[in-house]
């Protein structure tokens, strides 16, 4: 809810900004405008060619002052008077103003003729600068059409619509609604297009395909959307697009949008995508420890493949060798089949057992002044707790490492040397507990 408390000044201006909102529907190729913005010259309406605007000039009124905007007389003088205007192309020419499906309002004593006219102005919206051109008309009850000729390129030009308000006991200015379609080689604009183009429509599973685009006839271009099949998947301001993750029958599709006024979309797409791939598979990961090796499992159906890093396999070109690591090491299986090349991945892990010293010195002479347990890092949720003789907790850690050692003090403050007993947990998939004992050494 408003609340208003302003003058009535105030209160009006409001309520006439209220009914000059402009509120624009679009529906296919037809721009409808309510309440017109337009009354005001310098508001006037840009037209675009060959679209069909639903217009008015209801609740329009006019400005008299000494070479305002209303300040003209062409076969008609200003009542209540909406404005537009167009520019013509980079040619220039002839321009056809059509005016179509007049409905007038009706009133008790209110006029039912349109006026409406072509001008040129010099200095815009002064009326003693206004010069008319191509036919003037003053009484349109029906259809009609302006024409102007040989309009100079590049160039505004503006129009004036208007309802008469003449005749016996007439009172009220004509109001009417109609549609309006500007054409003519002054102002007709070329078709935009796009197009889209790929090396070739046959590519490897994988491969960087880089996919370009070029729009022609595009004033005011924007971004370059790209889809495949149907959905959004980048937005580039170039208009080249590259993708890896094609499949059979995809189709890659790009758009944009051309000129700033009465924007057009233009779109193309690619024929569909022939992918080829090839079976290539490195096998499942596996765990070892210290000193063992293992049977790597590869399988494709190309007749070309190896392995790496290939110091550390057995053999690197054969399907099923003995993988040697000294550390965990990740395998790849490279394959090349019909000029393609794809690769697969596996991993060794290098499993260090657990160490677990059975004594420490922790006198700062930087040897052995933690307690170090040994490949603790290969179970990362670990729990150590560590008790005194009499059983009360001395030390505790979730995720012990070398970094967070126990250096034999509680608090801050150091133990007494002897025999402490641990319990760690390493909360692995086996759950093991193990538990013993550690003797500090001063």
């Amino acid at each position: 809810m408003l609340t208003f408390i302003a003058n009535k000044g105030v209160r009006m201006h409001f309520f006439k900004k209220v009914i000059f909102l402009l509120i624009v529907l679009i529906k296919g190729n037809t721009f409808l405008f309510s309440q017109p913005i337009y009354n005001n010259c310098f508001e006037s309406l840009e037209l675009c060619p060959n679209t069909t605007f639903s217009l008015n000039n209801i609740g329009a009124n006019k400005t008299l002052c000494p070479n305002c905007e209303d300040d003209f007389i062409f076969c008609f003088t200003s009542n209540n008077s909406i404005w537009l205007k167009f520019r013509t192309n980079a040619i220039g020419g002839d321009v056809q103003i059509n005016f179509s499906n007049l409905v007038f309002e009706t009133g008790l004593n209110q006029d039912n003729e349109l006026q409406a006219t072509v001008y040129s102005s010099p200095a815009p919206c002064q009326g003693t600068s206004y010069v008319q051109l191509g036919n003037c008309v003053s009484n349109a009850t029906g259809n009609f059409t302006l024409t102007v000729l040989a309009l100079d390129p590049d160039t505004e030009y503006y129009i004036i619509v208007n309802g008469d308000k003449t005749g016996v006991g007439i009172t009220k200015a004509a109001e009417c609604t109609f549609d309006l379609m500007i054409t003519g080689a002054g102002i007709n604009r070329a078709n935009p297009s796009i197009s889209i183009a790929a090396a070739s429509q046959d590519v490897c599973k994988n491969e960087v395909v880089q996919i370009s685009s070029e729009v022609l006839n595009c004033p005011d271009s924007t971004n370059y959307l790209w889809y495949i099949n149907g959905e959004l998947v980048a937005t580039t301001t170039d208009h080249t697009f590259q993708t890896t993750s094609l499949t059979t029958g995809d189709v890659v599709s790009v758009s944009n949008t051309c000129y700033e006024l009465c924007r057009q979309t233009v779109t193309a797409s690619t024929s569909p995508f022939n992918v080829y791939s090839f079976v290539v598979d490195a096998g499942l990961d596996v765990e070892i420890s210290v000193g063992e090796t293992t049977p790597l499992n590869g399988v494709t159906s190309a007749t070309q493949f190896t392995w790496s890093p290939p110091l550390l396999v057995s053999n690197p070109n054969i399907l099923n060798p003995v993988a040697v690591p000294t550390e965990t090491t990740i395998y790849t299986l490279t394959a090349t089949e019909n000029n393609c090349t794809l690769s697969d991945e596996m991993v060794v892990t290098f499993i260090q057992e657990l160490t677990i010293p059975t004594t420490f010195s922790p006198n700062n002479d930087k040897i052995n002044d933690v307690w170090e347990i040994v490949g603790i890092e290969n179970f990362p949720n670990n729990f150590l707790r560590i008790y005194d003789r009499w059983g009360q907790e001395v030390f505790q850690k979730t995720g012990y490492t070398y970094e967070k050692a126990w250096n034999g003090e509680i608090k801050g403050k150091e133990l007494a040397s002897g025999v402490y007993f641990y319990v760690l947990e390493l909360k692995d998939p086996e759950k093991q507990i193990k538990k013993g004992s550690v003797t500090v050494i001063r």
